[in-house]
């Protein structure tokens, strides 16, 4: 009897668990549609019908209060897919005309495509109603999206008195699959962003929760029996023609301008030698970017700040390269002749490899409280490895290896790391790395100008570590040649539940790290950290619909054995109407200091500690279409790193986006900052970052930016002397036109100028005219 219900038992759970992993087939239409957002073609009656119709965000798997269709199909080039988005209030929604990927506050369809159907990535296109395309790459190893990932695919869309409609086609060799076998299966997710009150998140499936790995559980379709990708190929040559003038500013007197004009043709390649096989080249390229980083305010801060990456070479692909630490951050090349890249995903066996020479060598020196950046005008040569194998969709194993060299320098890094899945809610991962630098007298001398002597002194204006010129323990190490090899690794294990989430992690650095081709800012330390979460889930008797309190504690010491920081924090955030999101925590952290004119970003022996209570709030809102607002304030006590005191600090950054029209946008994000020490003030500090752009259609903008710094120091509340005003003013004027992610022209003009002690206005001393044109050629 006993065996018998435990058969009967085992075939329903094997029947439940063959439903719930059923395959769907998606048909093949020998036609095409037109892609002009209108679903009056025939074709479409032949498509298959998805049902988009269950709340996965913010509440879990409730039924859609709107109706949304999406119709697919495929010719073995291209997938079709057309959505009819219903909508009573069709002048409810919220579409606007923005550049690429500048639309996800929008009303938006789309879908989500695991194309080797390994759950470790997904592709996302999205599309607004007016046909704007969001595209990205969401990695399942890292936890993150890459939305610099641009694909070349075809969308529009019309609004109309029901809602809007909206048509795509992508081709199958913007995807990465295998099409050596027959019938194919991709795991795909068919979406409807639906901005109101709550922003929902309408699915075709229900998502648990509980498992976050979201990509796992997307439906698997079979069909694309006669895609077959070919040997794509890729040509884009471009051309950049640019003039710039710069010119010394010497106290109150200003240099003649000196004209640089600059003529630069360029060529990219991209071969799909296989389909899961590309080879990217680039000769003479154009790496500058475009577009102005958004401004950072960097005072009282004593580690490097982080730019992300935004050049089209380097962003292909770029999540082959991904690991746990980031050991490959591309800025670091700045002005290469060359570069070529090659990545492969097949089987489970996914592989990246880059080289690129630069004509610059710039170098992070790290400590354990603090980094600079080192600049070097020599060529070096930079190479990344990265290979990871994916047994399954549990468990995967990978390795990275990186190397730059020049004449007189070098560093390596060797890397293994893990994911096991052991459990939908349990996640372990590990990394491990190895680092061996090696530099001559010379890099040394370079360091300090051929004066190594006095550069070791504090306040030499010879040196170039940083404007204080004061020396970290980090750079004596380095001329004094001492721990040129390294160790790393981190532990990390999470346990998820729907409600609630445990996790843990442990992370060691040794003195002798470096990751010079990545972005590692701080070694010589071991940090332990354990954290809980809990979540509430509202329903349509609550006036919230999401409620979180995050709390962790952490500690960390250097190799000394000497303690660098204690912390414990808490938060608690809810989600209400109007899109409403409030997030306030508190914060109790013992931190060391930086001794003045001594190892200034390292400590080796005591230094003071201090403690720091801090109280933060960030509250954000999108009460209508076209409108966003945020604040984010805090306050309490803050090192003054500069003078190895106590401090009181308050902060505040209020952001505006505002849209006027379908076609003008104005987003406006200030920062201002204060620290009072000993009775009377340090610094005030202001940054205003302003930006208007007028989009003329999907395809062409213009846009104005105006970054401005002010700082306001006390000198006589200073230790050593520093000027009591630096003000820093930038602007960029830019016409862009995209035809495609690829085929683009570009023309603006930019300058920037400052004021300090000896200057009694702010004096431009650099100005840019700038020209880019690129085409694509798609064989």
């Amino acid at each position: 009897m006993l065996k018998t219900s435990l058969s009967i038992i085992s075939a329903a759970l094997l029947a439940a668990s063959s439903q719930s992993i059923a395959s769907e087939s998606l048909p093949f239409v020998n036609a095409k549609a037109e892609i002009d957002g209108k679903l009056d073609e025939a074709v479409w009656q032949q498509a298959k019908k998805i049902t988009i119709n269950n709340v996965t965000w913010p509440q879990e798997n409730i039924a859609s209060p709107i109706e949304t269709t999406a119709y697919v199909f495929e010719n073995g080039t291209s997938l079709f897919i057309a959505f009819d988005a219903k909508d009573p209030n069709p002048e409810l929604i919220r579409a606007f005309y923005r550049d690429r990927d500048s639309a996800w506050n929008d009303d938006l369809v789309g879908i989500k495509i695991d194309s080797f159907n390994n759950s470790l990535s997904a592709y996302q296109l999205f599309i607004n109603p007016l046909g704007v395309q969001q595209d990205s790459i969401e990695n399942e190893l890292t936890k993150s999206e890459n939305s610099s990932w641009n694909g070349i695919w075809d969308s529009a869309g019309t609004i109309h008195e029901g809602g809007y409609y909206v048509e795509v086609e992508i081709p199958l060799r913007v995807l990465n699959f295998d099409d050596s076998i027959d019938t194919k299966t991709m795991a795909m997710e068919f979406l409807r962003f639906y901005p109101r009150d709550q922003r929902l998140r309408i699915s075709s499936m229900q998502i648990e929760h509980a498992n976050n790995c979201w990509i796992c559980q997307m439906p698997e379709y079979t069909g694309f029996e006669q895609a077959k990708q070919g040997n794509n190929f890729a040509l884009i040559p471009s051309l950049v023609a640019g003039k710039e003038q710069t010119r010394d500013i010497d106290g109150n007197e200003a240099g003649e301008w000196i004209d640089d004009d600059n003529v630069e043709p360029s060529l990219d390649v991209k071969w799909a030698i296989t389909p899961d096989m590309t080879l990217n080249a680039t000769l003479n390229p154009d790496f500058s970017q475009v577009e102005a980083d958004t401004g950072q305010l960097s005072v009282n801060n004593s580690f490097s700040l982080f730019f992300p990456e935004k050049r089209a070479f380097f962003l292909d692909n770029a999540d082959y390269f991904s690991s746990h630490l980031n050991l490959i951050h591309t800025r670091n090349i700045a002005a290469p002749d060359y570069g070529m890249k090659f990545t492969s995903n097949k089987q489970g066996h996914t592989v990246g490899a880059f080289i690129a020479n630069d004509e610059k060598l710039n170098v992070m020196i790290p400590g354990n409280l603090g980094s600079r950046v080192v600049s070097f005008d020599q060529k070096s040569e930079n190479l990344a490895l990265r290979y990871r194998y994916d047994f399954n969709n549990t468990l995967s194993v990978g390795t990275t290896t990186t190397a730059r060299q020049s004449d007189d320098y070098s560093n390596q890094v060797v890397s293994l790391d893990s994911k096991y899945k052991l459990t939908n809610n349990d996640i372990f991962k590990a990394q491990v790395l190895l680092s061996d630098t090696d530099y001559t007298q010379a890099f040394v001398d370079e360091l300090c100008n051929g004066e190594q002597g006095d550069c070791q002194k504090p306040s030499q204006p010879e040196c170039k570590i940083n404007s204080d010129c004061d020396l970290n323990e980090s750079t004596l190490r380095v001329l004094n040649k001492e721990d040129t090899k390294g160790l790393g690794y981190l532990l990390n294990y999470e346990h998820n539940e729907k409600h609630w989430r445990a996790f843990t992690s442990y992370q060691y650095r040794d003195k002798g790290l470096r990751s010079d081709l990545g972005f590692m800012s701080q070694i010589d330390f071991n940090k332990f950290l354990a954290g809980y979460e809990y979540r509430w889930y509202g329903d349509e008797n609550t006036w919230w619909n999401r409620a979180n309190w995050y709390t962790d504690w952490d500690i960390t010491h250097n190799d000394n054995d000497e303690l660098l920081e204690k912390e414990v924090q808490t938060n608690f955030s809810i989600n209400g109407p109007l899109q409403s999101h409030i997030n306030t925590g508190v914060e109790h952290r013992k931190r060391t200091g930086l001794r003045h004119n001594e190892a200034s970003l390292a400590i080796d022996g005591n230094t003071d500690l201090f403690t720091e209570n801090n109280l933060w709030t960030y509250m954000e809102m999108k009460p209508v279409s076209g409108v966003f607002t945020s604040l984010n304030i805090s306050t309490g006590n803050k090192v003054d790193l500069a003078n190895n005191r106590l401090g009181e600090q308050f902060r505040v950054r209020p952001v505006i986006n505002l849209n006027l029209g379908k076609h003008f946008e104005l987003r406006f994000r200030h920062t201002y900052q204060t620290l009072e020490a000993d009775g009377a003030d340090v610094f005030t500090a202001n940054l205003t970052d302003v930006r208007m752009t007028y989009q003329f259609n999907l395809n062409s903008y213009l846009r104005l930016a105006v970054i401005k710094t002010d700082i306001e120091r006390n000198p006589s509340n200073y230790i050593d002397s520093v000027d009591a005003t630096y003000k820093g003013l930038s602007t960029q004027l830019l016409y862009s036109y995209k035809l495609n992610p690829q085929t683009v022209f570009f023309a603006g003009f930019s300058d920037s100028g400052y004021q300090d002690d000896e200057l009694k206005e702010i004096t431009k001393d650099s100005k840019t005219f700038f020209m880019k044109f690129s085409y694509a050629w798609l064989m």
